[in-house]
């Protein structure tokens, strides 16, 4: 097995996730670790590992790294990523890819060249729920797909938005859609196929804030298909992501990644108890499921060592952030924004 050293970049919350990600991996070990604060970088390292190293260039530098994570806020996701694509190493980049089609678009341009491996975070696509969900629709089992609902109603105090400059800021960050709701946005689509058109409302509700902390949108697939788009941070006290995918055959829920009901033609399976309102990340970012995450770099990790795209990579991530970007755009305009065929 080949083994693989890690650098993250950036020491909030996600990062340790990151870091917890690649202590359960074979084969691949946490070498470094930079911030722009040296002490925060310096006490993640003493209680993660490796070596805390003074920037960024620094740690690009080390021969033992070929894999970087950027765990940065959004806005620069891209620059940290192009500064690590022209060292040779392979991404692993936090949602969203960054908060423009203009970024995305100059990193995995640049990642496409250098040929390195790029892998834009969607973890809750490894979730055994989704996998089923996914099984299921390749299996025809659903029928044609008619109807998709994408709902994450999650709760984030005002404290959350002053913890941080960047935090709810259009530049850095963008609002609960992009921060939050993406995840749920990328496995809407993937489910359900591109997107032909969205028709959106963005508000915000509960906090003082530049972004959007509620958004409600409209789609239509490119199959036909319609769909539903639900995001809020000021849904107190927080609840399970949801989403649901209705075909002519028939219908499954998933919540926070686990399939909760499943009806085929007269038969049902009931919901399994799922998650509780107010329950995980819905109230509280730090309480994040580091098997996601695993799954996810160990897959980055193959498809490296085998030579082939990653099973998210930077164009996946790509059509997520278009999806939101139009969510924006319709909102801003009152129209409808129909994207790219």
């Amino acid at each position: 097995m080949t083994s693989h050293g890690f650098g993250i970049v950036g020491t909030g919350i996600v990062a340790a996730m990151h870091a917890d990600a690649i202590a359960a991996l074979p084969g691949a070990r946490l070498v470094a670790i930079t911030d722009v604060d040296a002490g925060a970088a310096a006490a993640f390292a003493a209680h993660r590992g490796g070596t805390a190293e003074r920037d960024l260039d620094a740690l690009l530098a080390r021969g033992d790294v070929d894999v970087v994570c950027v765990c940065v806020p959004s806005g620069l996701h891209a620059e940290v990523g192009l500064r690590a694509v022209k060292a040779g190493k392979h991404l692993a980049v936090e949602k969203p890819v960054d908060v423009t089609l203009e970024a995305a678009d100059r990193l995995i341009g640049a990642a496409a060249t250098a040929g390195v491996a790029l892998t834009v975070m969607s973890q809750h696509r490894f979730d055994p729920g989704l996998i089923e969900a996914r099984r299921l629709i390749d299996a025809g089992a659903l029928g044609r797909l008619v109807l998709g609902e994408a709902s994450t109603k999650w709760y984030r105090g005002q404290a959350y938005y002053d913890s941080a400059g960047w935090r709810g800021t259009w530049a850095m960050d963008g609002g609960s859609l992009l921060n939050q709701g993406i995840h749920y946005v990328d496995l809407l689509r993937w489910l359900m196929g591109p997107v032909a058109e969205v028709t959106a409302v963005c508000t915000t509700q509960a906090h003082e804030i530049e972004v959007e902390d509620t958004s409600l949108a409209i789609v239509r697939f490119t199959s036909g298909a319609v769909g539903t788009i639900v995001s809020s941070t000021a849904a107190f006290p927080g609840f399970a992501a949801r989403l649901e995918i209705t075909g002519t055959k028939g219908t499954v829920i998933v919540e926070d990644g686990r399939l909760v009901s499943r009806a085929f033609g007269d038969g049902a399976q009931p919901p399994d108890g799922g998650p509780r309102p107010g329950a995980g990340a819905a109230a509280d970012p730090a309480a994040l499921d580091v098997h996601g995450h695993a799954a996810q770099l160990a897959d980055l990790l193959a498809a490296i060592d085998e030579g082939r795209a990653p099973a998210v990579d930077g164009e996946a991530g790509r059509a997520a952030l278009e999806i939101v970007c139009a969510v924006y755009e319709s909102s801003r305009s009152g129209r409808t924004v129909m994207l790219p065929s």
